[in-house]
């Protein structure tokens, strides 16, 4: 499949209907969901993996996976609206995803690799802590999106558990209007996207 195929194929994968400011439920843009997910699977870390998507939201990433050659793939999310949908969208595109409605800290699946876009922090401060710190005990290799200027905090986080970031890349993430305390029609964000391997014991 090529970038451009897995791009088309992701933008048919419905928005939130109804977001949650408190679990700062922005979607992922289809073109950067396809460009981090090419880039993992030119790194071998998606075809023929394990992966999971912690916090998978209507599973953007967890669907490209299994369209990129994944064996397993299991999407968890706390919003039962947002893994209905999910699941509807895998079997549109006729992917077989494992999607659990759960709390990121009660699952405990080791895998090849996890894929995640979490809260950035924006309504709760450090809110993509607990998934930094999940992510690495469950998988050596991380795909993970945050704040551009949250690099350094990033890198304290990674450093606790004897990890580092391998790559990165950045992206501009435009967020539409979407709550009542949004001010502007459109804001534009710097992401990057960490690659992170643990070479180290888990904590």
């Amino acid at each position: 499949m090529k970038k451009k195929s897995l791009e088309m194929a992701l933008q048919q994968i419905p928005l939130y209907p109804e977001p949650k400011p408190h679990l700062e439920q922005y979607n992922t843009p289809a073109y950067i969901a396809a460009d981090v997910l090419f880039f993992a699977h030119s790194l071998d870390d998606i075809e023929e993996k394990k992966v999971v998507d912690l916090g998978c939201g209507t599973g953007i990433f967890a669907i490209g996976a299994k369209l990129l050659g994944a064996n397993k793939v299991i999407g968890i999310d706390v919003d039962e609206r947002a893994i209905e949908i999910a699941q509807r969208a895998s079997k549109k595109l006729h992917t077989n995803v494992d999607f659990q409605v759960r709390e990121i800290n009660d699952f405990n699946e080791e895998c090849d690799t996890v894929l995640q876009n979490p809260p950035f922090g924006a309504q709760k401060r450090h809110a993509d802590r607990p998934f930094i710190r999940k992510a690495l005990v469950l998988s050596r290799v991380v795909y993970s999106l945050h704040l551009s200027r949250t690099q350094k905090f990033i890198e304290r986080e990674v450093d606790k558990f004897q990890a580092q970031v391998t790559h990165e890349k950045r992206y501009e993430f435009e967020i539409p209007y979407t709550f009542e305390f949004h001010t502007k029609e459109k804001k534009r964000f710097e992401v990057t996207m960490f690659r992170i391997e643990r070479i180290g014991d888990k904590l």
